[in-house]
């Protein structure tokens, strides 16, 4: 059964490194939250090593860059690993092939840049979608209109059998008191008209090996014992679990109605909901503190 607790500290002796999401955890996409801000400091200060788990579609010097304009302070964190690194590495493997359609936003092109971390890369060619080999989805190119808009460009490109690069397996994420669509939105839909979508972001296996290889680069051992912290279900939890990770379940993000987190879950709605999702997360808390 899921234990609810009142706050990192009262976990973190146990563990050596946080693997940290950010939406909804460290930040809401327009400010930081100080309480978190302050848990990873503590957690650091006690000798451990935070680093920031994200399923952001871009490179992590690009999110490093995001957060430290909401105010994120860069003495909370340690190194980070991202959605997008990781689907790069296996873009410039050739996973959807050299000439690709771009599905996002003008701030996302950072995505194909050069990638030391890829031996013998491949060169990739953005060409619009019926000169393409396969698709690389960063994100809708309006966030804030439903994915069925897109089903006939995406019906044409399954018929042509093409396939689609997932660079952020998210659905949805909150930017303050608004809630906008995902990459993970448009692969499900291509999925769904019968398409294959290729995954590299939580819950799926690569951003682990990633992170783990990160750790190490900041100077944890291979073997630290990690806790995973994150408020997506299907990403966060799901990834830790099938990681063979311990996590802390942060409610009061996405699934704060569902829970009814108000400082914390409430005990019953929590685990009624949790049974329904099938998963049970090691720990759970309210907001990250």
């Amino acid at each position: 059964m899921t234990r609810v607790v009142d706050s990192l500290g009262e976990i973190a002796g146990d563990y050596d490194v946080v693997f940290c999401d950010l939406w909804g955890c460290l930040h809401n996409g327009l400010e930081p939250y100080d309480a978190a801000v302050e848990a990873l400091r503590n957690f650091r200060a006690g000798g451990g090593t935070v680093l920031l788990l994200t399923n952001a579609p871009r490179p992590r010097a690009d999110v490093a860059r995001q957060i430290d304009q909401i105010g994120v302070p860069r003495d909370c964190w340690d190194v980070i690993a991202t959605s997008g690194d990781s689907a790069r590495a296996a873009m410039f493997e050739g996973a959807v092939g050299r000439r690709v359609y771009h599905i996002g936003v003008a701030v996302e092109t950072g995505f194909f840049e050069p990638m030391r971390l890829v031996e013998d890369a491949i060169e990739i060619e953005r060409v619009p979608l019926g000169e393409a080999e396969g698709i690389v989805c960063t994100g809708p190119f309006d966030p804030l209109a439903h994915p069925s808009e897109m089903r006939g460009d995406l019906h044409d490109a399954v018929n042509r059998g093409l396939k689609l690069l997932c660079a952020n397996p998210d659905i949805v994420v909150d930017r303050g008191l608004e809630r906008e669509w995902c990459a993970g939105a448009i692969a499900a839909l291509y999925t769904e008209l019968g398409g294959e979508s290729l995954y590299f972001g939580k819950p799926h296996g690569p951003i682990y090996d990633l992170a783990r290889r990160r750790m190490v680069q900041a100077g944890a051992k291979e073997d630290a014992r990690i806790l995973a912290i994150g408020d997506g279900i299907l990403t966060d939890v799901a990834g830790a679990e099938a990681a063979g990770l311990d996590v802390l379940f942060v409610t009061g993000g996405l699934a704060a109605e569902e829970t009814g987190t108000t400082h914390q879950p409430d005990a019953d709605l929590l685990q009624t909901w949790l049974e329904a999702q099938t998963h049970a997360p090691t720990y759970a808390i309210g907001f990250l503190r």
